[in-house]
């Protein structure tokens, strides 16, 4: 009796491992869309791109038409820094702003840093929000954040505290590809609207370094 258990026992330890050996990994999960979005602005580093004014409202008036770059300048696993160029006349080109797109424990944020030719910080500075959806692989909205509507508030901007920010990038190789910024306020009095968009079609030389960079 007592070789018949140890027989049976022993059979059970050698199957232990086979059963262990036949066993499929575990499916490997398929990216977010916030992750694909990322993961595409990423494959854009290092990279700057020609863009344009396409909203028409008279608050931008004195951009329609301008030159425009966006420069993917610098990328890490958590955030992507795409300082943002307008020109302003022959050989003058405005080089205030820098869009920073980073990763949070719940999804995206879009903040903005503003400086002086200077170098020295706006007054308004380090705005923006983060995602509350995920969105798609082709557009992310940031939702104005409290940090944001307190620094509104405090320099006199209350319009500014229904914003709503949009990034969008196309997938890689298609021919119309673009990567675009947005400002809207679709509940507001003054219907805000404002779009770049830029070509990723065709790469232009890297400018130079944002104010302060």
């Amino acid at each position: 009796m007592k070789k018949s258990i140890l027989t049976r026992s022993a059979a059970l330890f050698f199957c232990i491992p086979l059963v262990a050996c036949d066993s499929s990994p575990p499916p490997v999960p398929e990216p977010s869309p916030q992750d694909q979005f990322f993961e595409r602005l990423s494959l854009l580093c290092g990279k700057a791109y020609a863009g344009t004014l396409v909203s028409d409202q008279d608050a931008d008036a004195d951009m329609a038409g301008k030159p425009m770059i966006m420069h993917a300048a610098s990328c890490d696993l958590n955030e992507i820094q795409i300082p943002f160029h307008i020109a302003e006349g022959p050989d003058r080109w405005n080089r205030s702003r820098t869009w920073f797109i980073s990763r949070t424990d719940d999804g995206l944020r879009l903040k903005h840093r503003h400086r002086h030719e200077d170098g020295s910080l706006d007054s308004v500075t380090n705005y923006g929000g983060d995602t509350t959806g995920q969105g798609s692989a082709d557009r992310q909205e940031f939702p104005v954040d409290a940090e944001s509507i307190t620094s509104f508030k405090a320099n006199g901007l209350e319009q500014s505290v229904t914003n709503i920010w949009a990034v969008e990038v196309s997938e890689p190789g298609q021919g119309d590809a673009r990567f675009a910024y947005e400002l809207r306020r679709p509940q507001s009095a003054d219907g805000r609207y404002f779009r770049v968009e830029f070509d990723l079609s065709r790469p232009v030389a890297v400018p130079p370094p944002p104010w302060g960079g």
